[in-house]
């Protein structure tokens, strides 16, 4: 845990889940920039707080109630431990903790937008939230100087009103803008509304020239990825009544084959966002044309599975969170998984060769086979002995 130091009182803030070993802290200098420019406003009315990351911003103004708005279940899970451990009970039962996919206020008089890495999510968040701006609400964003590009700039432009920036202090930004009424209605969207649905194309077994959904936010939205790709054509071949687990589902390509493939499998699709799991639902109704077989699970990985209840699971996991580099998702999805699979169930995962996840998987289960490799990605197996 560190100290972040706000006008609004010394915070002991974490990453979720956290980790003592954890270097990596629940704040940067956007969210300290952000929140000294917050010192010489009034934050009245409703405040809305937009991508806020591990909920520093929503902890250091709990006094204001905010409303946090996240793709991110770890997210939330973040400012739910952060608020307990700083703010008094009557302080955290003010703030509301929504999804993208929930509705958002009526009326917002403060808006606060932690730039995301997604541009599309930013899009589509900003399209959703201008018609509850009025002429006098402050919005404010801000990130790192390399997140804010002359294209996030565009979308505030276009969608909220004029625009301007800051000077870079410790390479982070703010963005003000100013509400225009007369675009903050439907016509505000413009072109490239979410979500958006491709058809995958011939060559890739059981899911060529089925339908694919990626609400805005998901990984490749716009076409099927390469490892992706790859792992479908090396997808086991099983069948009968199993317990299947998309681990990290993103669009849920890989658990719809498998549906697709084996109709009498149960596919459960998971992921840490309510976007992913949205689109992956999604692409299994369009994919499957089935209601049932399926369960749709936003979370921490498997941490909510029951022990030994899995036959297969399938994860092509983030090598990343938000813009730092970490194997740290990647060893939790794994450590669940082992957990989750009955004896003998089998985990499959794509990922890029460099990585060594065959290194981790031999750690945890006791070896793991090469399934299929190229030059730049490789699939391999893991088969739970005990």
């Amino acid at each position: 845990m560190n100290t972040f130091t706000t006008s609004w009182g010394d915070l002991g803030l974490t990453r979720f889940p956290e980790d003592p070993r954890e270097r990596l802290r629940a704040w940067d200098a956007s969210d300290e920039y952000l929140l000294r420019h917050l010192e010489g406003e009034t934050l009245a009315g409703t405040v809305v707080v937009l991508g806020d990351r591990w909920g520093a911003l929503a902890t250091a103004l709990a006094a204001h109630r905010p409303v946090q708005i996240s793709d991110s279940h770890l997210t939330q899970r973040a400012t739910r431990a952060n608020l307990a451990r700083n703010r008094t009970a009557a302080e955290t039962e003010g703030v509301r903790l929504l999804s993208t996919r929930d509705t958002p206020p009526d009326r917002i008089d403060v808006l606060l937008v932690r730039v995301p890495k997604s541009l599309a999510l930013l899009e589509d968040q900003l399209q959703r939230l201008a018609p509850r701006l009025n002429r006098d609400t402050l919005v404010v964003g801000t990130g790192m100087v390399t997140e804010i590009h002359t294209s996030t700039l565009r979308l505030f432009e276009r969608i909220v009103g004029p625009t301007r920036t800051s000077q870079a202090v410790k390479k982070a930004r703010l963005i003000h803008c100013t509400p225009d009424p007369d675009r903050t209605g439907p016509a505000a969207a413009g072109e490239g509304s979410w979500p958006r649905t491709y058809t995958l194309p011939d060559g890739i077994g059981v899911m060529s020239g089925r339908p694919v959904t990626n609400h805005a936010g998901v990984f490749c939205a716009d076409r099927l990825d390469i490892g992706t790709r790859f792992l479908l054509q090396h997808l086991p071949e099983r069948r009968g009544p199993l317990r299947v687990v998309d681990l990290g589902c993103g669009n849920g390509v890989l658990g719809t084959a498998i549906a697709v493939a084996n109709p009498d499998a149960e596919v459960l699709f998971a992921d840490e966002s309510y976007q992913a799991v949205a689109s992956a639902e999604a692409t299994f109704r369009a994919g499957t044309g089935s209601s049932a077989g399926a369960a749709f699970v936003v979370g921490d990985a498997l941490s909510g599975t029951e022990r030994e209840s899995v036959d297969l699971v399938l994860n092509n996991p983030p090598f990343h969170t938000h813009r730092a580099l970490t194997d740290g998702t990647a060893w939790r999805m794994f450590t669940g998984a082992r957990s989750a699979l009955r004896p003998g169930g089998e985990l499959w995962v794509v990922g890029n060769r460099h990585l060594g996840y065959h290194v981790k998987l031999r750690r945890l289960f006791g070896g793991c086979e090469t399934v299929a490799s190229n030059p730049k990605f490789v699939v391999l197996r893991a088969v739970k002995r005990r």
